[in-house]
């Protein structure tokens, strides 16, 4: 199912983790509205990069989130998140595009140096934060690029 020109329901919900441990990974249509909106903000990043993006983990159910250690409060928990990796670009070029374009993002996180997380607000109705973090070994901590 395409949530929008260049994204699918099946990118966005694929784990191997979920197929290995045999997680029921399909969200509810609520979730699925989320996803559209994510899948959306994809597709600006995408413009402003102009190149495609690997979504590495979008959706997450209960029982897969817990078993990568992600946090209950995850926004992937709720279909509003994605972390995306983008060949030929690092993970601090793809969010300093985001940031000196006019996307309007939750949170953008460069995480690891290995990927970047991108989310939309909980509610389609609430503003988008656009904070900008960092997530490394030493920690979490406001992006300065």
């Amino acid at each position: 199912m395409k949530l929008t020109e260049n994204f699918s329901l099946e990118e966005m919900i694929f784990s191997e983790t979920a197929s290995r441990k045999g997680f029921d990974n399909r969200p509810t249509a609520k979730e699925i509205a989320n996803l559209v909106r994510v899948a959306t903000l994809l597709e600006q990043v995408r413009k402003v990069i102009n190149k495609p993006i690997q979504v590495t983990s979008g959706y997450r159910c209960k029982e897969l989130n817990q078993a990568i250690g992600s946090s209950e409060t995850s926004q992937h928990r709720l279909g509003c998140a994605a972390d995306i990796k983008v060949s030929g670009m690092t993970p601090d070029a793809i969010v300093r595009a985001i940031i000196e374009s006019d996307i309007q993002y939750d949170q953008l996180i460069r995480e690891f140096d290995s990927w970047v997380h991108i989310s939309v607000p909980n509610e389609a109705n609430m503003t988008p934060r656009n904070q900008t973090l960092i997530i490394d070994k030493s920690g979490t901590r406001p992006y300065k690029g």
